[in-house]
């Protein structure tokens, strides 16, 4: 089998065989095929596409190119949610153990933030003691005992999909259906999950800015999943403002809690709901996403998901009573409030800015590298729809130093204050084949 074959056959439209993936992925994970080859190919996928077997060929190719995650010594059906990332998107924090508190094992690996996308693992670490350096084992016997646990991504977890997706980056091929499909669900797969609810974001601060393309991409992640055995569900999300009022480390955290309490914010709390609904089923729970709905309230109402919370922090090392005293989570120095230049309606708020808002304070990082601020972050007082006075506040910025006039100017700029009244859709639609 020659390399340059596969190139010409995709170029001309035709299908690749299993065995033909394999060798591609496997060659070039082991440095036998070189970058321009691969670069070629990926070419060739971005113009040709794939069809929904090469898709999950390629997906479970990626998948064997490093560890798996065993999860078969957990009793049950053990569910993971994928989020494509957002700005203050803090639905894990509140799902894991919301659904956990309905005996759903959430046997969840996460990764840290990068760019303006906040990430599981540095939110939970705002929580002193927290840590994710478990062992599978130790990771294995949390979820059967209490049903949920969170451990970092293993190093060799689908190391092709690493290589591609570096390459990727310099070929101009990111934005390849195929590609971002297998890339997201191999790393799912890899982490051991029977099913998988996906959140696919749309809209200013989510990677894919039209619902068209979201559709496209959710549809071609459940096609994926469904076909290598996992029960695969999406919802398309709007992704239009930032999720919740919180874009911050501890800050979400604390709105966590607070949505763990029935406290938290209506756009939060309506999606962890759908979310959670979707485990719930998915889960065998409950028979339909209304029941579901009912038990996750009940589980709310009677302060059992809050419980299961300070259980899940706890057996991390983290300290559980912040869950009772959120003051006890770092707190910034200084909250320094945006006032509004003028009145009217908030028509639109530039969800990705205030996330680069937020990262300029040192909530986020550029480099892997970065060492992040867990205190720093904004507070939005005014979402889409709010009707704001000239001189009301906007938001609150929490930061460590004063000055603080190039991240006021970068709110005020991308909060668009109009005479119309707007309504944003949260749940755009539900995709489950």
């Amino acid at each position: 089998m020659r390399m340059v074959d596969l190139i010409a056959k995709k170029r001309d439209g035709g299908v690749l065989t299993k065995e033909e993936i394999e060798f591609f992925i496997n060659g070039y994970t082991e440095g036998e095929i070189p970058d321009y080859q691969v670069s070629s190919l990926m070419m060739a996928l971005f113009f040709r596409d794939m069809t929904e077997d090469e898709r999950a060929d390629l997906t479970m190719a990626m998948v064997r190119s490093g560890d798996e995650i065993d999860l078969s010594s957990i009793e049950g059906i053990k569910v993971d949610k994928h989020s494509t990332g957002g700005v203050g998107d803090t639905t894990t924090l509140v799902l894991a153990p919301l659904v956990a508190a309905l005996d759903v094992p959430v046997a969840k690996m996460s990764g840290r933030g990068l760019g303006h996308t906040g990430g599981t693992i540095d939110k939970l670490e705002a929580v002193e003691g927290f840590h994710v350096e478990i062992t599978e084992q130790e990771f294995a016997d949390l979820v059967n005992r209490d049903k949920v646990a969170v451990i970092g991504q293993s190093g060799n977890l689908t190391p092709a999909d690493k290589k591609l997706y570096a390459l990727r980056d310099v070929t101009a091929t990111v934005n390849s259906i195929p590609l971002i499909a297998s890339s997201i669900m191999s790393k799912k797969i890899a982490a051991g999950a029977d099913a998988i609810v996906l959140d696919v974001k749309t809209g200013g601060g989510a990677f894919m800015k039209s619902e068209e393309d979201a559709v496209e991409l959710a549809r071609a992640m459940v096609s994926i999943g469904n076909n290598v055995g996992r029960k695969t569900m999406a919802i398309i999300s709007s992704m239009a403002e930032p999720l919740g009022h919180a874009i911050g480390n501890s800050l979400e955290v604390k709105e966590a809690i607070e949505t763990l309490r029935g406290e938290g914010p209506e756009d939060l709390t309506a999606l962890c709901m759908e979310l959670g609904a979707q485990m719930t089923v998915l889960g065998g729970k409950a028979e339909t996403l209304d029941e579901a709905k009912e038990k996750l309230q009940q589980v709310i109402d009677d302060g059992s998901a809050l419980e299961k919370f300070k259980v899940f922090l706890s057996n991390q090392g983290g300290d559980a009573s912040v869950a009772d005293d959120v003051s006890k989570l770092p707190q910034a120095q200084y909250q320094i409030e945006v006032k509004a230049e003028s009145s009217g309606y908030v028509e639109e708020i530039a969800a990705e800015e205030l996330g680069v808002a937020s990262a300029m304070l040192g909530a986020g990082r550029q480099t892997k590298d970065d060492v992040i601020d867990l205190a720093v972050g904004l507070m939005l007082e005014k979402k889409v729809g709010d009707h704001v006075e000239e001189g009301e506040t906007l938001a609150v910025i929490h930061s460590n130093r004063e000055d603080v006039e190039e991240v006021k100017r970068k709110i005020l700029d991308n909060y668009k204050i109009g005479g119309k009244e707007v309504n944003i859709s949260l749940i755009k639609q539900v995709i489950t084949e």
